[in-house]
């Protein structure tokens, strides 16, 4: 990989934001992002190359940061979404049991053998994407905590069960590595709340701060890259190991320097380098010689929706439902592990991001939809929370 590619990567990468700037279309910058991927892979012109261990080293790198990022945004310390926790595991198993079915019946359909793909993506919501759309729009409410709960509660299943639904045949495998590596993440959670209850992390940050070192920043990496390196090791996707310590951190708190500096790093280059580079995997033309995949594009963001408004038998407004059904990590990740393991038919990894990308379209209507409704609107501004 030279640097005339990285140059022509972070430029185009930019069609991210600039599709996202007009907020009425509120669409999520990594649609722009995988849009660019697209044009300058192997799909269009040819100008990069997925394949190249570099690229796809550094996009390894991005896809850990962006699902510890995801991780670490999960309100896991919110009381009101503690509270909101039993309706929302309510309907998410609920959507779960409808997903069954309606993945079940897609697998059988078209003949791909991967139900219990179908099954998880059905099931899945992105609170990386909807959690935002909440937070933006200041949407809240009973309605809206019992949404975001289900949410949350969809989305870390929905991760934790991807690896095995992929590779139904290495379940044992993956399961066996996907317990390490929770372990090891269970253990960073009680390790980072012994240093925050003695004060040790406090007294860090402020050595960090006051002698610009970044060691906090330099310790999460550090740590990050191990977790990755042990779901390499037991062959289970950094997609877990990821989103497993961002949901560590997320139980003790993160630090809002630590959290600035994060951002710059996943949403600055090397999330948007990851998702460049999972658009230049893509192979769209393979949708025209099999129109099928096309149909299996429609059918599961279709399906989704309709998986998702099923919660309104339990009570949970439809507009609610259908933000609730954006989905963006899990689908992503399907393709980045399908793809990287040969595991998806030719045509399939479009059809999963097509999928998708009707859900985000969907959701993002459903948003501006709530924000008009003053039933999901806070009765009082949410107080700022202090700078740490």
């Amino acid at each position: 990989m030279t640097f005339q590619a990285l140059a022509l990567i972070s430029v185009v990468a930019l069609l991210g934001p600039l599709l996202a700037l007009p907020r009425r279309w509120r669409l999520p910058v990594v649609v722009g992002q995988l849009l660019a991927g697209v044009l300058i892979g192997q799909t269009g012109f040819n100008l990069v190359d997925a394949g190249d261990p570099t690229f796809t080293l550094l996009a390894n790198v991005g896809f850990a940061l962006i699902m510890f990022v995801a991780g670490s945004h999960v309100p896991i310390r919110d009381e009101a979404i503690r509270s909101a926790l039993g309706h929302g595991a309510v309907r998410a198993g609920g959507v779960a049991l409808v997903a069954v079915a309606l993945g079940a019946g897609t697998a059988f359909v078209f003949g791909t053998g991967h139900a219990p793909l179908y099954i998880v993506l059905l099931a899945s919501s992105s609170a990386a994407l909807v959690l935002p759309i909440v937070d933006s729009l200041r949407l809240g409410g009973p309605q809206i905590l019992a949404m975001t709960a289900q949410v949350a509660i969809a989305d870390i299943a929905a991760i934790v069960t991807l690896p095995l639904a992929i590779d139904p045949p290495n379940a044992g495998r993956s399961a066996l590595g996907a317990v390490l590596v929770l372990a090891a993440a269970v253990l960073l959670y009680l390790l980072l709340r012994r240093l925050e209850l003695t004060g040790a992390r406090l007294r860090m940050h402020r050595l960090s701060s006051a002698r610009k070192f970044a060691l906090e920043l330099r310790i999460q990496l550090a740590i990050l890259f191990a977790l990755a390196a042990l779901a390499v090791y037991t062959q289970v996707s950094i997609m877990l190991a990821g989103f497993a310590f961002g949901l560590a951190v997320a139980a003790v708190g993160e630090p809002r320097r630590l959290a600035r500096q994060l951002f710059a790093l996943a949403d600055g280059f090397l999330g948007p380098l990851f998702f460049v580079w999972l658009g230049a995997s893509l192979n769209l033309r393979d949708l025209a010689g099999h129109p099928q995949m096309i149909v299996l594009g429609l059918t599961l963001g279709v399906g989704a929706l309709i998986t998702h408004a099923s919660a309104r038998l339990a009570r949970l407004p439809l507009t609610l439902g259908l933000l609730s059904a954006g989905q963006l990590g899990v689908p992503v990740a399907a393709v980045a592990i399908g793809t990287a393991s040969n595991l998806l038919l030719p045509g399939e990894a479009a059809a999963l991001i097509l999928g998708a990308l009707i859900t985000i379209i969907v959701a993002s209507a459903s948003s501006a939809r709530a924000a008009d409704n003053p039933r999901f609107l806070p009765a009082d501004p949410p107080p700022s929370a202090p700078a740490v």
